[in-house]
């Protein structure tokens, strides 16, 4: 029966981890025992240093990869356990005849809903007490300094000089940039 399992990597390898066991697969004619490799990303808009917006893939869950296997057949969970980059499936104990337990569906399903849902968070490299210079909005080209950072949302809470007065004003990541 074909169940999800997670399997650890050395941190940066996954890509790596996935094509070696793809290549095992196909050279060890495993297809039916292990369907899928899977490394988990989401599609990330960051700003840059220039202040333009670049699309990135950022790695979910780093130093992992899902592959939905058979874990019943003994040749693919030591294909998948012997290949380079795997350092062990998540769950398994040192003993080598004790396996992994699978995921469950509402794992499965939240970890691939990133993969498969077109998720887009904005992420930019900004620092508390950094000047930056306001390109949008109702306070565009004034200058002011950040006092607060909120990442999940993607706003920054900016100091703004404004009639010699210190006023706050909270922007999002696309509405600023450094200044150099």
């Amino acid at each position: 029966m074909l169940r999800w399992y997670v399997i650890n990597t050395y941190s940066g390898h996954e890509n790596k981890v996935k094509a070696n066991i793809l290549r095992r697969i196909e050279t060890q004619h495993r297809q039916r025992s292990i369907r899928e490799v899977i490394v988990p990303t989401e599609q990330v808009v960051e700003t840059n240093k220039e202040g333009q917006k670049v699309q990135t893939e950022r790695r979910t869950l780093p130093g992992y990869v899902l592959v939905n296997m058979d874990m019943t057949d003994d040749d693919a969970w030591s294909l998948i356990k012997d290949t380079p980059g795997v350092t062990g499936f998540v769950g398994a104990t040192k003993h080598d005849d004790h396996r992994p337990p699978p995921l469950s569906r509402t794992e499965v399903d939240r970890l691939l809903h990133t993969q498969t849902e077109t998720r887009t968070k904005v992420r930019a490299e900004f620092t508390v007490g950094e000047s930056i210079k306001v390109i949008s909005g109702p306070l565009s080209d004034f200058t002011g300094e950040i006092a607060e950072i909120n990442a999940e949302q993607g706003r920054v809470k900016v100091l703004v000089s404004i009639f010699g007065r210190e006023t706050p004003a909270e922007l999002s990541f696309d509405q600023v940039k450094k200044l150099t």
